[in-house]
C-alpha cells in the first residue's frame, strides 16, 4: 500500500481510510489511483455536511473503481459536490449508498452514465422553482428514491427503473407528499408499477396454457393461483402444492433462467408439485428431526422427478438445466454447515446418470436408490425414501451441520416446491410447523369470496395509466323468487308475440347446401350428369359431384351490461315505478328473446364503492339457459352505490373475449354518466369509460349503450362515439331494449 496522506479532520474517516486506500489500489489500473482517491475524499470531507457523505464515499470507492474504472474516483465526488451545493443536500449520503446497487446489476459505464442522466432528469422535472426568484425546494421524491434504489435495481432492469420515474414525475409533479410516498414504494400504484416494468411472463399469460397441462396430463383439478414475488429474493421463493388449503400457488412472474424460457420454468415447476399429486404420499412431520426431513425431501423429490421423466422424457432437458450443481469443496465444513450442499449434489448425482459426485457415500446411496426403481418403479414410494434419506443422514452427518452460518449458494433446484405437500404435523409448537394456527374469522363479505381483480384507470390528465388502480369484486347475484319475473312476462304476452316473429325474421335458416363437392353427403345430380357427359367425350370430368348440408348458424357471443347505481331508485313521472323495476321487465324480455334466437349471452350488474370497491354481479352466464334461477337474480335485483364503468367494461371484456363466437357485443345499459364518490372531476370517468371502449374495440369486441337518460347525448357520444342509443321515454325500455338488439346485430 503506498504512503499517500489523507486530509479529514473526522476521527471516523480517518480509521476507515487504510482499508479503503489498500481496496481501491488492489483494483485500480492506474498508479496514482490512491493519490487520487486521498485528493477527492478530502474534497467531499470538506463540503461543509458532515462525516458522513466521506464515509460513505470511502465504502463505495473500492467497488465503483472495480466494476467501472479509476475514473469514477473524479466522477463520483463531482457529482456529490453538485448534490451537496443544491437544495437537494439531504441526497449526496443515499447518492453514495446506492452506487453499491448499482456496480451490482449495471455491468458497464454506459450503463452508470444512464444512471446519472437518470438522475439529473428527476431532480430537473422534480425540483421546484419560485418563479420570480432564484431560489428553490429540493426535489421531494429524490432521497426516497434513491434510498429504495437498490431494491429496484434488484427488481427491474435500468429501463424498467426509467419507467417507474417517469410515471412517478408525471403523476406527482405537483404533489410532494404523495410523490415521496410513490418513490418510497408506499403506495399502490408504486407497487403496480414495480410489477409492470418488470420484465418476464407472468402468470396471468400461462395460466390457461397451465391449467391445459394439469388437467389434460396429470387429471388434476385443483386450482392454480399466483403470489407475489418479492423483488430482493427473485427466484428463491419456491412454488407450492398445498394439498391442506387445496391449492397450487406459482409465482406472480418468471424470467429466463439457466437457458430456460420463463415459460418453461413455470412447466418445469408446475410438472414437478403434479409428479408430488401423482405419486408422493405424505408422513408425519413430528417424528424427524429438520435435518432428517431435508434428506428425505431430496430422495422423494428426486424419485418424482425420474418418474416424471421416465413419463414425458422431454422434462429431463428443464429439470438438468434448472438443477445447480456447487462445485466440489465449495463449502467449508470447518466453518460453514454445509448440510444443504451435500442434499443439492446428492440430489443432482439422483436425477442425472452422468453426474460423478466424486463423493463415495453418495454414489453408493445413488446405486440403492436406482435398485429401488427398478424393483418397483411407480409402485415405490415415500416410506422407501424415507428409509434411504434417514440413513445417509445417519451415514453423513457431522456436528459441523448445526453451525449458524448455512451454505446456501447454488443450493435450491429452481422448479421444486416447498415440499409441504410431503408433511403432516401434530403438534403446533413444532419447529418445523408449516400450517398456520386456525384463526376464527368473520363471515366474509359475499364479494371477497373470490380473490379481487386489479385494473388500470385511465387518467387524461396525466395521458397514461393508473397501474392497478382499481379493485374490482366479483359473485354470483343472490337469488330471489322467480314468480316475479313470470308475472312480468305475462303482463308483456302482446310485446313478446311481436318479438316472436321478429326473431324468426332474424334466425337464419338452420342448415344449406353446399355444392361442388369431392367428399360429401350426397350426389348432386345435375354436376354428376355434366361429369359422365364429359368421361363419354373423352374430356376430365370435375370430380366435385357431391354436395354437403352445413348447419348456418348466427356465430354471436353478447354480454348485457348493466348499470346498478343508486339513481335507478327514481320513481317515474308521478307513477311508484321505479327505473330499476322497468330495467328488470326489460332484461326479463330481452333474455327470452336471446334464448329464442340460440344467441351465446350473458348479463352482469356493476356499481361501485370508491376504486377500492367495484362489485360486479353475475346474473345469467353464457352457458346458462333462460331458467328460475337466471329469473331468481333478476328479481332480486337492488340498486345503490355509484358507476365506475371502465373498470366494468374492462371485466366484461375479459369474460367475453374468450367466447366462442365470430361476433361479439358488448350492451352496456345505463341511466347515467360515469361517476363515484371519490372523484371530483366528472371528466376523469368518462375518459377511462371511452379508453374502455376502445380496448374492447381492439379485442374485436363491439359496443353499444343503451341510455335512458334523455339528456345524456353529449357524454355517452363521448365514450361510445356513434355506438348508443338514447331512449327519451324510460316507460318504453322494455320494448325497445330487445329492439335495439335485434336491429344492431341483424
Amino acid at each position: 500500500m503506498s504512503d499517500v496522506t489523507f486530509k479529514c479532520g473526522f476521527e471516523q474517516a480517518q480509521a476507515l481510510w487504510p482499508d479503503a486506500l489498500a481496496a481501491v489500489e488492489a483494483v485500480a489500473a492506474s498508479p496514482d489511483a490512491g493519490a487520487r482517491l486521498a485528493d477527492r475524499a478530502g474534497f467531499v470531507c470538506r463540503m461543509g455536511l458532515g462525516a458522513e457523505p466521506v464515509l460513505a464515499y470511502l465504502d463505495v470507492m473500492p467497488e465503483v473503481v472495480r466494476h467501472f474504472g479509476d475514473d469514477m474516483i473524479e466522477a463520483v465526488a463531482s457529482y456529490a459536490y453538485r448534490l451537496g451545493r443544491s437544495p437537494d443536500k439531504k441526497a449526496v449520503v443515499p447518492f453514495l449508498q446506492s452506487l453499491l446497487a448499482v456496480c451490482e446489476r449495471i455491468g458497464s459505464r454506459d450503463g452508470l452514465s444512464r444512471y446519472l442522466d437518470l438522475l439529473d432528469d428527476f431532480i430537473a422535472r422534480t425540483e421546484t422553482i419560485i418563479h420570480g426568484h432564484h431560489s428553490m425546494y429540493p426535489s421531494p421524491g429524490l432521497v426516497p428514491l434513491l434510498e429504495h434504489m437498490p431494491r429496484l435495481l434488484a427488481f427491474l432492469s435500468l429501463e424498467g427503473v426509467a419507467g417507474f420515474i417517469d410515471y412517478g414525475v408525471r403523476a406527482y409533479r405537483n404533489r410532494p407528499d404523495e410523490q415521496a410516498a410513490y418513490f418510497a414504494l408506499e403506495t399502490t400504484d408504486a407497487q403496480a408499477m414495480l410489477k409492470r416494468q418488470r420484465s418476464g411472463v407472468l402468470f396471468a399469460d400461462m395460466q390457461r396454457q397451465l391449467e391445459v397441462l394439469r388437467s389434460g396430463l396429470w387429471g388434476c383439478d385443483l386450482p392454480l393461483q399466483p403470489f407475489v414475488v418479492d423483488p430482493e429474493i427473485l427466484y428463491k421463493q419456491p412454488p407450492v402444492l398445498d394439498l391442506d388449503e387445496e391449492t397450487i400457488a406459482l409465482p406472480d412472474i418468471c424470467d429466463t433462467a439457466c437457458g430456460i424460457s420463463a415459460q418453461g420454468v413455470y412447466r418445469a415447476m408446475l410438472a414437478h408439485m403434479m409428479a408430488h399429486f401423482r405419486w408422493s404420499g405424505r408422513l408425519m412431520g413430528d417424528n424427524f428431526a429438520p435435518h432428517m426431513r431435508v434428506f428425505i425431501e431430496v430422495f422423494e423429490d428426486a424419485r418424482v422427478d425420474r418418474l416424471a421423466m421416465a413419463r414425458f422424457p422431454g422434462l429431463k432437458h428443464y429439470f438438468l438445466a434448472l438443477h445447480p450443481v456447487p462445485p466440489v469443496g465449495a463449502c467449508n465444513e470447518a466453518e460453514q454447515s454445509c448440510l444443504r450442499y451435500r442434499a443439492v449434489r446428492l440430489s443432482r448425482a439422483l436425477i442425472d446418470p452422468d453426474f460423478d459426485p466424486q463423493d463415495e457415500v453418495i454414489e453408493a446411496f445413488r446405486q440403492r436408490f436406482e435398485q429401488v426403481l427398478a424393483e418397483k418403479g411407480e409402485s415405490s414410494s415415500i416410506d422407501d425414501m424415507r428409509e434411504l434419506g434417514l440413513s445417509f443422514y445417519v451415514k453423513t452427518r457431522t456436528h459441523a451441520d448445526s453451525l449458524p452460518d448455512v451454505f446456501h449458494e447454488q443450493t435450491q433446484p429452481l422448479y421444486r416446491d416447498d415440499n409441504r405437500c410431503l408433511w403432516i404435523f401434530i403438534d403446533e409448537s413444532d419447529e418445523g410447523e408449516i400450517m398456520d394456527e386456525p384463526v376464527e374469522r368473520e363471515p366474509e363479505a359475499p364479494e371477497q369470496g373470490l380473490p379481487p381483480h386489479y385494473y388500470d384507470e385511465w387518467d387524461y390528465g396525466l395521458h397514461d395509466y393508473r397501474p392497478a388502480w382499481v379493485t374490482l369484486f366479483e359473485r354470483i347475484h343472490p337469488q330471489a323468487s322467480p314468480a316475479k319475473i313470470d308475472a312480468m312476462l305475462e303482463r308483456h304476452a302482446p310485446l313478446i308475440k311481436k318479438l316472436k316473429r321478429l326473431v324468426e325474421m332474424v334466425k337464419p335458416q338452420d342448415k344449406r347446401r353446399v355444392r361442388y363437392q369431392e367428399e360429401g353427403s350426397e350426389l348432386d345430380l345435375d354436376i354428376a350428369l355434366r361429369a359422365m357427359i364429359d368421361i363419354r367425350a373423352g374430356l376430365n370430368p370435375d370430380p366435385r359431384i357431391l354436395y354437403d348440408t352445413v348447419t348456418d348458424n348466427r356465430s354471436m357471443a353478447v354480454l348485457l351490461l348493466v348499470d346498478l347505481s343508486e339513481s335507478l331508485n327514481q320513481t317515474i313521472g308521478n307513477t311508484s315505478r321505479t327505473l330499476l323495476a322497468l330495467q328488470e321487465e326489460a332484461l326479463a324480455i330481452m333474455s327470452y328473446t336471446v334464448e329464442l334466437l340460440g344467441d351465446r349471452f350473458a348479463i352482469a350488474g356493476f356499481h361501485s364503492d370508491t376504486r377500492h370497491r367495484v362489485l360486479y354481479h353475475h346474473i345469467k352466464g353464457f352457458t346458462e339457459h333462460w331458467g328460475d334461477e337466471v329469473k331468481g337474480r333478476l328479481s332480486a335485483l337492488e340498486a345503490g352505490l355509484s358507476t365506475r364503468m371502465g373498470a366494468a367494461i374492462r371485466h366484461a371484456t375479459h369474460y367475453l373475449r374468450h367466447q366462442p363466437a365470430e361476433k361479439k357485443l358488448l350492451l352496456v345499459l345505463t341511466d347515467g354518466e360515469p361517476a363515484d364518490i371519490d372523484v371530483h372531476d366528472p371528466e376523469h370517468l368518462i375518459h377511462d369509460a371511452h379508453m374502455a371502449v376502445q380496448e374492447a374495440h381492439e379485442k374485436g369486441i363491439f359496443s353499444h349503450c343503451v341510455n335512458i337518460d334523455p339528456n345524456g347525448d353529449a357524454y355517452v357520444k363521448q365514450i361510445f362515439g356513434s355506438h348508443y342509443t338514447i331512449i327519451d321515454h324510460p316507460e318504453r325500455l322494455p320494448e325497445k331494449l330487445p329492439d335495439v338488439f335485434l336491429r344492431i346485430t341483424r
